[in-house]
């Protein structure tokens, strides 16, 4: 992949689970692992009915460098869009050269 394409500086973030010292209630923290360069391309659209309420997901195909350590249990922050993860899918030719991200957006996961 041309670095030209790599042009979105992203916060990748991981969950770290804290209790509420009100409530004693665990709650989601999200925690910024590192930030990268990365390509990000809208796939595809869908509106679907949940909760009684029309909801809309986009399904994004964000690149970025190889890094060691990426799951689908993370997430991609970029412009105060949330990017869940769905998946992790190493370059076909070195498998290290960089990894392709499955994401969804506007349907928050976790």
């Amino acid at each position: 992949m041309r670095t030209g394409k790599l042009r979105h500086l992203v916060s990748l973030q991981r969950n770290v689970p804290s209790q509420d010292m009100a409530t004693g209630a665990m709650v989601d923290n999200w925690v910024e692992v590192a930030r990268t360069w990365a390509s990000i391309e809208p796939v595809s659209a869908r509106e679907f009915v949940a909760a009684h309420a029309v909801q809309s997901e986009v399904t994004t195909r964000i690149t970025i460098r190889f890094r060691a350590g990426i799951t689908a249990a993370m997430r991609i922050v970029y412009r105060g869009s949330i990017y869940n993860i769905a998946g992790v899918l190493a370059d076909r030719q070195s498998g290290v050269e960089y990894l392709t991200l499955p994401c969804s957006e506007g349907v928050n996961h976790g």
